[in-house]
């Protein structure tokens, strides 16, 4: 019998998935922003222009304490459900290996549109060559039950965590090294080669910290973003290649345990709406009241450091973050499913629903257009704008996205991205115009 896969149709789509999908992608660009608009110094640490007491202090605080992490994970999330998703319905139609030969042949290509996304729109926050690696490791699991893909998500949160608190306390380590180097009397007593290391490393730590160092990489950060496209090439795939290697395989757990999540959550019918409000309510409360408790916690702790890495390092007994984040994301999600529960907000869903079935080219259209925006090949806006001022673009990049995405779906049945990366996957041109009818009606 001779098989034809197909992509998801119209009709098999279930649209609590597009709408988070939607949030998630919008959401996302609250979080990436900074990264975006201002240097990795000023977006880090607000006393570095002396934004306290001002409203920029406070939108940095109320980003930082409540939604941080949040989107990044609800993306994983759904991405996880969406392997089930698009491999469920080719392996019940069967065909031996087609599904895996089409799903890795997806994948594949996303590590190609990581590379534009990177190397070509120079984005280095980019998160689909996390996506594309390790959705292929996620396969494997696929046909686990719910039980154990929680096992598997719990087990990611512990190693995440403790590569968290190792990192931190290689850092203490450093500290404590290099203060007992800088005790000894060197007028009595010679440092061996490994001491002076150690007193190095902590000197260049500390110095790192400092108001001039930071007040120094701003500077440096705007005029290479704001300079040729050559330099700006050079400094943001050089940051992303810097952090690549450490994140992809030290932080493998972060992304795995949403996946995992993801995956367990769609089986047991969390994502797509079919869970009891019990459920929703007991994710709400415990994840935001916890997550949020211990995000308090966390800020606090660097505030009281005066945003100091290395004072902060000093003082710190443990690492919340990862905690903090898994809780205020269960949490996230609980209250958006609470919302949809309720059937009083069809209207929000609605709006986002378009988004989340261009989340794809969206989420790339957020990088051409912050690059033109932010750096110097663009309008160069890049360090010149106060905190509050790029909340403001991202507002404005919300709207029209909305906006595109409603108008483009009333007469396309894909993304243009979405449409270019199913034809790439099946190796077959996929169909793109509606029908004049339907879109018509849509109208």
């Amino acid at each position: 019998m001779n098989i034809i896969a197909t992509p998801v149709r119209e009709q098999e789509r279930i649209v609590i998935l597009d709408s988070l999908r939607g949030i998630a992608i919008l959401g996302i660009l609250l979080m990436n922003i900074p990264l975006f608009g201002l240097p990795p110094a000023v977006a880090r640490d607000p006393s570095l222009l002396n934004e306290q007491g001002t409203i920029n202090y406070t939108i940095w605080y109320l980003v930082s304490w409540i939604p941080e992490g949040t989107q990044r994970a609800l993306c994983s999330m759904l991405f996880g459900a969406g392997i089930l998703l698009f491999i469920g319905g080719k392996e019940k139609k069967g065909g031996g290996m087609m599904p895996a030969d089409y799903f890795f042949r997806r994948q594949l290509w996303l590590m190609v549109f990581s590379l534009v996304d990177v190397f070509i729109l120079l984005w280095y926050g980019d998160i689909l060559l996390d996506y594309a690696l390790l959705g292929m490791i996620m396969f494997a699991c696929r046909n686990l039950p719910a039980r154990r893909l929680l096992i598997g998500a719990a087990f990611c949160f512990v190693f995440m965590l403790a590569r968290e608190n190792r990192d931190l306390y290689l850092k203490k380590e450093k500290i404590h090294f290099g203060e007992i180097a800088a005790a000894i009397d060197t007028t009595k007593t010679k440092l061996t080669f490994l001491q002076q290391e150690q007193l190095a490393a902590m000197k260049t730590f500390q110095e790192k910290n400092t108001i001039e160092a930071k007040l120094k990489e701003r500077d440096e950060s705007i005029v290479r973003t704001n300079e040729s496209y050559r330099t700006l090439y050079e400094y943001r795939t050089g940051e992303y290649v810097d952090t690549l290697v450490h994140y992809l395989f030290f932080g493998i757990w972060d992304v795995l345990l949403f996946m995992f999540l993801g995956m367990a959550f769609f089986k047991m019918g969390i994502l797509t709406g079919q869970a009891s409000v019990k459920t929703y309510v007991l994710m709400t409360v415990i994840g935001l009241g916890a997550g949020l408790a211990i995000s308090y916690f966390r800020l606090q702790a660097i505030i009281d450091a005066k945003f100091n890495g290395y004072e902060y390092t000093r003082r710190a007994g443990f690492s919340f973050y990862e905690l903090s984040r898994t809780f205020r994301s269960i949490g996230f999600l609980g209250l958006i499913m609470l919302l949809y529960k309720s059937g009083i907000f069809k209207w929000f869903f609605a709006l986002f629903r378009p988004v989340g079935q261009m989340a794809f080219t969206n989420y790339l259209m957020q990088s051409l257009i912050c690059g033109l925006i932010f750096y110097g090949i663009g309008w160069g806006w890049y360090g010149r704008l106060e905190r509050h001022e790029i909340y403001i673009v991202v507002v404005v990049v919300w709207v029209f996205q909305i906006m595109y995405s409603h108008l483009w779906l009333h007469f396309f049945r894909f993304g243009p991205l979405e449409w270019a990366w199913r034809s790439l996957t099946y190796w077959k041109k996929q169909p793109m115009r509606k029908s004049n009818k339907k879109a018509m009606e849509e109208l």
